[in-house]
């Protein structure tokens, strides 16, 4: 079996912790693992031979692969990078041809990387009992069982019961909530999961039959793939052709070979703040509190801190999310409407929705410090071995101090080995690198001084991660 992991995102409904460069999936606001790494721990624990390859893009790859590298060093079976986003069922379709190459009846089991699953025992008994329907041929899709009149989520209706699943009746968008109050009585509709099992030459078979534009662009783009370390680049031009759809409405609602799983294993999409309000331990307030959080007379509310002490008193039902650069205060039932504060803050030409204040880069990390006219500080900490690229900049110097470890610095003709305590300094416009050559971290200061600090005052000579 295959697990294809979907690690797409914007980052917008659990902003300000999420961002567009650094989505929830890569974060851990469930347990002390990052969502996307217990998505990975579930596709390998389907059994030995189990592998997972991950669906993601440009922006986000070097992220993808440190969590295959530690999780899945010898059961990866790589990632595939999208050019552009065209919803699941392209993305869906690139994985069955890479599969269908070595095996056609591969099974692919279909999962988002930014959900949770409580119980994983009863997943992966769902998942034996859908493998036999999907060995067959049927398109297996997992249905969770409703607790609750949510309308937040699409409903599946089951129909005629077999050993194991039932036949899918309909899909049916997300209903109001007396229409969801109704789904929920007479107990054959499920929520829609969003995960899938199927095997590859079936998955195309549908395509061809039900979207051959879809397959014909997703064949193209496949035929003029090329390598580049772990990933796998399609040919842009002819995934910019493909149309953009789901699997839901490419696929799922036309086939006569749709099936449902029942699956109770605690089971959320971590939609909203007040979605993870709802599946986190509530304290004897019926609160959520992570961090450094101290309350007086406060019930029903999700408060989240990142670094700073967070003082409540006297509300009811709020979500307080604290970050280094933005606070959120918003009321729990109306968090869905978070992607307003985004975009207004999209609008003023901020980057708040885009970039935390820690920049996660393939080498490490940078983190604004300080900020002023002509000049800014950061925090820059270079993995074990990592380098950064050979560069120089037209509109700045910069003036680096190691607080740990060590760095060989590349500056013009000259190599510099600088310890701790140790400084250099980069004059405008000379070609520089920076590598960490130890076992530890390196972190430095670097001090930015000139007419522009933008990130995009960087001429590339070399690049170890083959950025442009």
């Amino acid at each position: 079996m295959l697990a294809v992991i979907l690690s797409g995102g914007s980052g917008t409904r659990l902003w300000p912790l999420s961002r567009e460069a650094y989505p929830k999936q890569f974060l851990p606001v469930v347990s002390e693992e990052t969502l996307l790494a217990e998505t990975i721990d579930r596709g390998l624990a389907l059994g030995d031979k189990a592998r997972v390859m991950a669906i993601t893009n440009e922006e986000h790859r070097f992220v993808v692969a440190a969590h295959l590298q530690a999780q899945a060093p010898e059961r990866s079976a790589g990632i595939i990078l999208e050019p552009v986003g065209r919803n699941t069922a392209p993305a869906i379709a690139l994985a069955a041809l890479a599969a269908a190459e070595e095996n056609p009846e591969e099974l692919l089991l279909v999962m988002p990387s930014d959900h949770v699953l409580k119980n994983q025992d009863v997943f992966r008994q769902a998942v034996s009992q859908g493998a036999e329907a999907a060995r067959a041929g049927k398109l297996v899709t997992f249905g969770i069982v409703p607790d609750a009149p949510h309308t937040g989520y699409g409903y599946i209706k089951a129909g005629p019961a077999h050993e194991g699943y039932n036949d899918v009746a309909a899909f049916v968008e997300k209903p109001d909530e007396e229409t969801a109050r109704q789904y929920l009585e007479e107990g054959d509709y499920f929520w829609n999961s969003g995960m899938f099992l199927f095997r590859a030459d079936r998955y195309l078979e549908e395509l061809e039959s039900q979207q051959p534009a879809m397959i014909k662009a997703c064949r193209a783009a496949w035929k003029e793939r090329n390598s580049d370390m772990d990933f796998t680049r399609v040919g842009a031009e002819a995934f910019k052709a493909c149309p953009d759809d789901s699997i839901d409405y490419a696929v799922m609602e036309k086939t006569r070979d749709a099936v449902v799983v029942p699956l109770d294993a605690g089971w959320s999409d971590v939609g909203s703040w007040s979605a993870l309000w709802d599946i986190q331990p509530h304290d004897e307030n019926n609160n959520v509190c992570r961090g450094d959080v101290i309350t007086e007379d406060v019930s029903g509310s999700y408060i989240h801190s990142e670094g700073r002490l967070i003082a409540a008193l006297g509300i009811t039902d709020h979500v307080i999310v604290e970050t280094d650069d933005v606070v959120l205060v918003a009321d729990r039932n109306r968090v869905q409407d978070v992607k307003k504060l985004v975009a207004q803050v999209k609008a003023q030409g901020r980057h708040e929705h885009r970039f935390h204040k820690k920049v996660h880069r393939p080498w490490g990390t940078y983190e604004g410090i300080a900020m002023g006219e002509r000049f800014q500080v950061k925090r820059i900490t270079v993995k074990p071995g990592a380098s950064l690229s050979l560069q120089k900049h037209h509109h700045r110097a910069e003036h680096w101090v190691v607080v740990k470890g060590t760095a060989t610095v590349n500056r013009g003709d000259d190599v510099l080995l600088l310890t701790e305590d140790q400084s250099t300094y980069i004059p405008l416009g000379v070609t520089h690198r920076l590598t960490n050559p130890g076992v530890i971290p390196l972190e430095l200061i670097e001090v930015q001084t000139g007419s522009y600090l933008g990130e995009d005052d960087i001429v590339r000579f070399e690049d170890t991660y083959n950025r442009v």
